[in-house]
């Protein structure tokens, strides 16, 4: 049999943290409500995302890699902003980030790998 596998925040269409070996890999994260402007559900989907490496074992000077859907590229200084104020500093991983439809009323969509 091969390695581990660790699920968290398992549901019937995905899991929100899977964690094999020496890596957990995260779905996508969006905002709890489609409330709120990019920079508020920039930080909002930030949140959740220390909420779930916490649970995986690791935190984010561990991210190795993010990827980052926004619905309006116009607004990527304002999730710059809050990626910025969170982001840990020395430690920011490789990052892509680009355009495209997310459910309606949701600006912001990222979705991260970590080392353990």
């Amino acid at each position: 049999m091969g390695s581990k596998i660790t699920r968290h925040e398992v549901g019937a269409r995905m899991s929100q943290a899977v964690v094999h070996g020496d890596k957990v890999y995260l779905a996508g994260v969006v905002a709890d409500s489609p409330a709120g402007s990019v920079e508020k559900q920039t930080q909002q989907v930030l949140r959740k995302i220390d909420k779930l490496l916490k649970q995986a074992g690791t935190d984010k000077s561990r991210i190795l890699k993010a990827n980052i859907w926004l619905t309006d590229m116009r607004s990527f200084d304002e999730m710059n902003k809050a990626w910025d104020a969170w982001a840990s500093k020395g430690n920011t991983p490789a990052r892509a980030t680009v355009e495209a439809r997310l459910v309606p009323g949701y600006h912001v969509e990222i979705m991260v790998e970590a080392a353990l």
